[in-house]
């Protein structure tokens, strides 16, 4: 499974069985699954499996049995409905703030038209889908796979078709840190060559190539360059992808460009910070005040505006006034009332901010 030298994570944890455990625990490795009760976070009971639309003859339905997940468009009205219904194949999403779900039409991908808002905590239209609709005929491209999964095996041309059997679900250990065939076998001789331990430490990758790590999948859908899943470790990645080129007022939305938003921020741009100054993707991190910590490492807290006003209590908040939720013009679902709905993410671009009322 996987490209060559892939072992899976499994094997990793035969030496770092508590590292692996909280790894399991994150959103990069939840970010697919396979489908059942546990990976599904939209409900399935009676009255809360529908999805009601704008158009009075038109509504989904969801449910699940012994043979699995099932999405079911009904047009029409009782006692004359006609039905389409598709089976949950694949998660995409840790859900917590939401879900999309694909499914397989011989050996391609697509997405189901119904998605679950976790904040709402209610199904909803996946996000680019008109609302009154039906359509089960949006393809999954490989770009959208490289960044929800370690490894999908391509059957192109076209560049949606993909081996069954050959794919690696969620953000695995070997995604950055490489394929652990060789570590291992070095690690298990009775003496390790002096040629090292065979295996990626991102750590150690200069700060250029730590950032394209992480751009990867943190820093817009750009243009391929080469296949999806080809990038190869500690080398530029824009042999890979190419990416949107610098602008001095440019509109960068907050989802999925968190790598081109940092780098606007006096914060990178006078220090060696990386993604790893602050995180460790081995860990579940929600803590605002242990982020906050990482902030007065530089700054103290005697600096802020605030601090005359509030004191040393706003130490323990840096990121809400300097990194605010922001609305998401990329992920938008639209209500049966016709509203929208804009996904809210964390803003990397590391500055002062208007402060607004509580929201």
């Amino acid at each position: 499974m996987g490209p060559g030298g892939y072992v899976g994570d499994d094997k990793c944890r035969s030496c770092h069985s508590d590292m692996v455990e909280t790894f399991h625990q994150t959103a990069h490795y939840l970010t697919s699954r396979l489908p059942s009760a546990d990976s599904i976070h939209g409900k399935f009971t009676p009255g809360e499996n529908l999805l009601q639309t704008s158009n009075p003859e038109i509504f989904f339905r969801m449910d699940a049995n012994d043979k699995g997940f099932f999405q079911t468009a009904v047009i029409g009205k009782a006692p004359h409905t006609t039905l389409h219904t598709e089976r949950f194949d694949l998660v995409i999403g840790s859900g917590r703030k939401g879900q999309t779900y694909l499914f397989w039409k011989g050996d391609q991908l697509f997405e189901l038209p119904v998605s679950y808002w976790a904040l709402a905590g209610h199904w909803t239209d996946s996000p680019g889908y008109r609302d009154g609709f039906i359509n089960f005929n949006r393809l999954v491209l490989p770009r959208c796979l490289e960044c929800h999964a370690t490894y999908f095996e391509s059957l192109s041309p076209p560049g949606n078709r993909y081996n069954h059997s050959n794919y690696v679900l969620g953000i695995s250990c070997e995604t950055c840190h490489g394929g652990g065939r060789e570590h291992i076998t070095r690690r298990s001789a009775k003496s390790e060559p002096e040629s090292g331990q065979a295996i990626v430490n991102p750590a150690r990758l200069s700060r250029d190539r730590q950032m394209d790590l992480c751009a990867l999948c943190h820093a817009g859908a750009g243009i391929q360059l080469k296949p999806a899943f080809s990038y190869m470790l500690g080398e530029p990645l824009d042999k890979y992808l190419e990416l949107p080129s610098a602008d001095p007022d440019p509109q960068i939305d907050v989802h999925g460009n968190q790598v081109e938003l940092l780098k606007k921020s006096r914060c990178f741009q006078s220090s060696a910070m990386t993604c790893l100054t602050c995180h460790d993707v081995h860990l579940p991190q929600r803590d605002l005040a242990a982020f906050s910590q990482r902030c007065t490492t530089c700054h103290k807290v005697e600096s802020c505006g605030l601090y005359p006003k509030a004191g040393r209590q706003i130490a323990g908040n840096c990121i809400d006034c300097h990194m605010p939720n922001d609305e998401s013009g990329l992920v938008v679902v639209s209500g049966s009332e016709g509203g929208q709905a804009k996904l809210r993410v964390r803003n990397h671009w590391i500055k002062v901010y208007p402060i607004l009322p509580a929201r």
